[in-house]
């Protein structure tokens, strides 16, 4: 019997669980024996218009169905999800993000023949409605998967998720993807941020953190999003025009990685960090503030740093840190690599998604 499985996310634009959902339909349709054994089917829907990532997916041969949402208010959007559900046969829909968990929600009232998955990818207290659509939504669910223990807990906390509901799976990558990035660099002083430009990422933190550094330390912010401007004027305040970069969003982060020494990521809050150990697999040191998420996948001195966050001066000197010290720098990088094999490869998490979907 062949088994058809939507993976459904708010937006395909360029991002983490736009990447994560990406990835996982990559994975799993991949048309070796044991897929065709299996004789499944993966597609991939949004509520948003066409994005980005759309374009990767669609490359991979899966087809990829924007819903064309106008607005958060669009409810007709929920009867064109479930026209799909119904004209395709999806016998499993895995729902990511607040607003598709909500429309699954809505949908799955007159899809009774399909499986409801839902996904939360975050650990961010807020907007408070959020969690209290999530915690409306998650009733229709047969299970919620997060990526982290810290997702864990902000489910049951603020979504009232029953733990025998929550499935923590975490995010991948494939290390052979990253190999070879850290070669042939100098020993240079560039710190680097890969993400969107959003107040929840604590970005002004990390400027006001390379402020008082010798000038030879550098930043370079990959990324695009709602606080550009106040990070543009911020960096002009403070006259570092000549040291810190913003160059925009990338479509593939190996393009960023390829230029930096160090990813720091400063977030006040995170459902996991994709960025952290795509940096780990690439041979890049991290530092991340110890928050939830973050401190879900950092191991403090050990496969990189952690540090308080909101706090500019302890950045600064783990900076310094890693970007003075070869050594300690060389001992975080093998024992990351090593982490990301151990933890975080499609190897070792592919297979917990199989079977959360009863393909094993």
């Amino acid at each position: 019997m062949q088994r058809r499985i939507l993976l459904f996310v708010t937006d395909l634009k360029i991002g983490g669980t736009p990447t994560v959902v990406r990835d996982i339909a990559t994975r799993l349709s991949r048309g070796n024996e044991a897929a065709k054994a299996r004789d499944v089917v993966i597609e991939v829907a949004c509520l948003d218009r066409r994005g980005p990532m759309a374009d990767q997916i669609k490359a991979a041969g899966i087809d990829v169905f924007p819903l064309d949402a106008s607005g958060p208010a669009d409810v007709a959007v929920v009867g064109r999800l479930v026209k799909l559900v119904h004209t395709h046969r999806i016998d499993t829909v895995l729902s990511f993000l607040m607003h598709a968990n909500a429309a699954a929600a809505a949908a799955s009232l007159v899809c009774a023949g399909a499986r409801f998955i839902q996904s939360i990818q975050t650990t961010q207290p807020t907007p408070g409605w959020h969690w209290s659509v999530q915690s409306i939504a998650q009733h229709a669910a047969e299970k919620i998967l997060v990526p982290s223990a810290s997702a864990a807990d902000a489910a049951a906390q603020w979504a009232k998720v029953p733990r025998d509901k929550i499935v923590v799976i975490p995010n991948a990558v494939d290390p052979k993807d990253f190999a070879g990035l850290d070669e042939g660099k100098p020993n240079g002083k560039r710190a680097g941020f890969i993400g969107r430009l959003d107040p929840i990422k604590r970005i002004n933190d990390l400027i006001d953190a390379v402020a008082p550094l010798p000038s030879q330390f550098t930043l370079d912010i990959f990324g695009e999003g709602s606080q550009r401007q106040s990070l543009e004027a911020q960096i002009a305040k403070l006259n570092l025009n000549d040291r810190v970069k913003l160059h925009g969003a990338v479509a593939d982060p190996r393009e960023a990685l390829r230029k930096i020494d160090l990813l720091v990521l400063p977030s006040a809050a995170e459902g996991f960090g994709l960025v952290l150990i795509e940096a780990m697999a690439a041979g890049v040191p991290v530092i991340g503030t110890n928050v939830p998420g973050i401190r879900d996948v950092v191991r403090d001195s050990s496969n990189g740093l952690l540090v308080p966050p909101s706090n500019p001066v302890q950045l600064g000197a783990a900076i310094l840190r890693i970007l003075e010290d070869c050594a300690f720098c060389d001992r975080l990088v093998a024992a990351a690599k090593i982490d990301v094999r151990a933890r975080f490869s499609w190897d070792v998490v592919l297979p917990q998604y199989r079977q959360l979907l009863n393909l094993e």
